[in-house]
This record gives C-alpha cells, sequence and structure tokens, in this order.
C-alpha cells in the first residue's frame, strides 16, 4: 500500500493593521484575513499608538505587542479562536494600566 504524506504550509503573517474595529492580517499565502479586535480585549483596549507598535515572532507565525503583553498566532486566527486570557487575567491587566 502506497501511503503519501501530504506536508501542511501555514501562511504566515507579513503586515498587520488595527483599525475601524478589526485586527487585519495579510498573510504569505496572498490572503487577508480580519478579525474583530474585541476577540483581544488588551487591543480592544489599547490606544491608536499601541496598536501600532507590533513586530512578527517566530518568523511571521505570530504577531506580539510589548506595550500590550499580547501574542496573536496566525494559526489561531485561521481557526477562528480568539483570546484564552481569562477575565481575571484580563481584569488585572486591565487595573494596572489605569494606576
Amino acid at each position: 500500500m502506497n501511503s503519501s504524506t501530504v506536508e501542511v504550509q501555514v501562511p504566515t503573517a507579513t503586515n498587520v493593521q488595527v483599525n475601524n474595529g478589526l485586527l487585519t492580517v495579510d498573510l504569505s499565502d496572498g490572503r487577508t484575513i480580519s478579525v474583530p479586535v474585541a476577540w483581544y480585549p488588551r487591543l480592544s483596549h489599547a490606544t491608536d499608538d499601541e496598536r501600532t507598535q507590533w513586530r512578527l515572532i517566530g518568523d511571521g507565525r505570530g504577531i506580539h505587542w510589548s506595550a500590550l503583553d499580547e501574542d496573536v498566532s496566525v494559526d489561531n486566527l485561521l481557526s477562528g479562536k480568539s483570546s484564552g486570557e481569562s477575565q481575571m487575567s484580563f481584569k488585572k491587566w486591565l487595573e494596572q494600566r489605569q494606576s
């Protein structure tokens, strides 16, 4: 019996924008994916300046916002998964920002 292995290539992020209530990510395979910023409460509560201060991590497999301590993976975006942060963790982070 012959079996073949199919190698699935998950695209990587090439550019990121956060505006008009959307997180929009350009992918290496030519697609652009957008999800609601509300999926990521830290991004939702960030300033416009903080939202523009992102960098690609893992050769584009993820996006990191240092000022927000937020990471978003391309795999989770493609899978439709929102932030997995607990309400308690987010509340603590928000309280620290307001101090």
